[in-house]
């Protein structure tokens, strides 16, 4: 049986998220199909700064056996439109009144996907170790493609 969001066979995403994060690149095409950022990293994180609350959430992830997960997500607040879902990944403690939520595991369908990046106040950024670019500065109120290959995998495709 296939997994419907992904289209591999069960055993084998399994067998793929106990992998270890593998080098790669991670590329930020702009709606006129630009590239606008490239980062080699094997693990990164999809940083803004939420609409309402105004602190900031991340969307972590890494590469495996040449498929994009998400790893993780941190939010310090259960504000709108955060919080755990039982079942999705482990509620832990951050220590400083917000949460990580650990395990999630997900298989990023084809490598990639879209991003309506937010305008200054939101901040979208893709954070891998010192690296902090601005999606926002990029392509701030338009759609990016967010993508990302290893070396191992057929390249980066189009989404």
């Amino acid at each position: 049986m296939k997994d419907a969001r992904c289209g591999l066979l069960p055993a084998l995403a399994l067998t793929v998220l106990a992998l270890p994060a593998t080098a790669g690149t991670i590329e930020v095409i702009g709606a006129d199909s630009r590239k606008l950022a490239s980062v080699d990293a094997q693990s990164w994180c999809i940083a803004w700064n939420h609409s309402v609350a105004g602190f900031e959430v991340k969307d972590c992830y890494s590469l495996r056996g040449g498929l994009m997960v998400l790893e993780r997500s941190h939010q310090p607040d259960f504000a709108a439109g955060l919080g755990h879902i039982p079942g999705r990944g482990v509620q832990r403690s951050d220590g400083a009144g917000g949460y990580w939520i650990d395990g999630i595991d997900e298989i990023v369908p084809g490598n990639c996907y879209r991003l309506r990046v937010g305008s200054a106040r939101v901040d979208h950024r893709i954070v891998a170790g010192d690296i902090d670019i601005s999606l926002t500065e990029l392509a701030a109120g338009t759609s990016v493609a967010i993508r990302a290959s290893d070396p191992e995998s057929r390249g980066i495709r189009e989404c």
